[in-house]
């Protein structure tokens, strides 16, 4: 009689079992492992506030190596104190400044106004850079206008604006909102360019609809590069507030940091024209340190870019 081929041999199959139960778990640990020494780190995630102070700490030394320097060029020196300033006297100009409340009142204001039309154009250019992201023909024709407006220095509309406007707030917003909306607008069709068509393909194979494609799927994935913008965007609605209330002074309009350094201008008081640029220094490096790195370590860190990352 031949052989019966369908008879099983039980040891033999609890033998197999074991041999596959046992690649199972070997192929679990070779992965943890490796998710291991992709997400942590050997020392200790440090906490926000600490990596905040510690980005601070260059940049403040760099200024007062400048300080030291500027100093030292006064001292050999010796310039005619109403071309150069020293050190001292730009000091002396911050107190009278701040003693007199010109300088917390342009402060305010500039910040006000540049928080405020810089969320405007967010509002504004998230959902046109969106549209443009997903009907390629829009984009096609709208594209280069979008980049010929962000090459275009901002304060070439301040003349037109005031012949809308007048001399009024409503000219500033619309400076910023031309300086900003085609940088964030940019950043964010960058950053939807590098995100992989797979992720789309997905979403449409697990029936998400188009508006629900691009905002849940699409717009994670490209939050890099809306950052980038959004940086970008802050940048150019800062330097642009700057340029139109240098040029926009009188009328209804308020008292900004360029109403102070315009003012400072005709009075030939460059000390105070020295403070006035230190503080639109100042303020836009602590918007970059305390507000926009840490938001790009976060989303940074949440991606495994980072060490000490967790999924």
């Amino acid at each position: 009689m031949q052989p019966d081929l369908e008879t099983r041999d039980p040891v033999a199959e609890d033998a197999v079992a074991g041999i596959d139960a046992g690649l199972d778990r070997d192929l679990r640990t070779v992965e943890s492992g490796l998710d291991a020494l992709q997400t942590r780190s050997d020392r200790p995630a440090s906490r926000p506030w600490r990596r905040s102070t510690a980005d601070a700490v260059l940049p403040i030394a760099f200024l007062g190596l400048l300080v030291v320097a500027w100093q030292v060029y006064v001292v050999v020196a010796h310039p005619r104190p109403d071309i150069t300033p020293s050190p001292r006297d730009v000091l002396g100009a911050l107190g009278q400044l701040w003693t007199t409340g010109r300088l917390p009142q342009a402060i305010l204001t500039s910040l006000e106004r540049g928080v405020f039309g810089f969320l405007i154009a967010a509002a504004i250019a998230t959902p046109i850079g969106m549209l443009l992201a997903e009907i390629r023909i829009l984009r096609r024709a709208v594209g280069p206008l979008i980049t010929g407006l962000q090459v275009l220095p901002s304060v070439a509309w301040v003349p037109a604006a005031i012949l809308w406007f007048g001399l009024t707030d409503a000219t500033a917003y619309f400076v910023v909102l031309m300086g900003a909306i085609p940088s964030i607008v940019n950043g964010l069709l960058s950053g939807v360019d590098q995100v992989p068509p797979l992720y789309g393909r997905v979403g449409t194979v697990l029936g998400a609809g188009r508006v629900e494609r691009s905002v849940l799927i699409v717009m994670p994935a490209a939050l890099p590069g809306y950052l980038a913008g959004l940086k970008q965007g802050w940048a150019f609605s800062w330097r642009s507030l700057m340029a139109a209330e240098i040029i926009t002074t009188g009328g209804s309009m308020g008292f900004g940091l360029g109403t102070l350094l315009d003012q400072s201008r005709q009075l030939f008081d460059l000390s105070s024209v020295f403070v006035t640029i230190v503080a639109v220094l100042v303020i836009g490096m602590l918007v970059e340190l305390a507000v926009f790195a840490p938001i790009e370590r976060a989303v940074a860190r949440g991606r495994g870019l980072l060490a000490g990352a967790a999924r």
